[in-house]
């Protein structure tokens, strides 16, 4: 397993501190989890915006993002470093996206998208595996996002959350 930088290392590197999600992958348990969990807030003032808006700053993000991570990754000198959660940050929010702000829409989104993305159903598991790069880090989780997205859709659809 590759060494994290310091924090000090990731306040002179943008890119360093957005791929690691502002210092909370540099967590020692549960890096992804942290990322997630620290891209609560920036979800609740993104969901402020009007949808439209909400989704093109989130494709932004996950554009941009693509750049971030494989930047990262060459710097730490590893293809997707536990430590590199932006693409847990855009993959919550597309989770999130359309979503009431309410503590329950949270804990539905942070539980579904955390669990397409550690248990990485297929097609996650093989894009996680066969695709590379910075496109590699940022995909899997934005299709865990999806899948997190399409079942909260459908269990409102059903009438049995939110």
């Amino acid at each position: 397993m590759a060494v994290n930088p310091t924090f000090a290392q990731l306040l002179r590197s943008p890119t360093l501190l957005l791929a690691f999600g502002f210092g909370s992958g540099l967590s020692p348990k549960a890096p992804g989890t942290m990322g997630t969990l620290a891209a609560i807030p920036l979800w609740w003032l993104l969901a402020q915006l009007p949808l439209t808006s909400y989704l093109i700053v989130v494709s932004i993000a996950a554009v941009v993002g693509i750049a971030i991570c494989g930047r990262a990754a060459d710097q730490m000198g590893v293809h997707d470093h536990g430590g590199i959660v932006w693409d847990e940050f855009v993959g919550f929010w597309i989770a999130m996206a359309a979503l009431p702000i309410t503590w329950q829409s949270v804990v539905l989104g942070f539980v579904l998208f955390r669990v397409f993305d550690i248990l990485k159903p297929w097609p996650i598991s093989w894009l996680d595996k066969k695709v590379s790069g910075g496109f590699g880090i940022m995909i899997d989780d934005v299709i865990a996002g999806l899948a997190a997205a399409v079942v909260i859709y459908f269990l409102g659809y059903f009438g049995l959350i939110l």
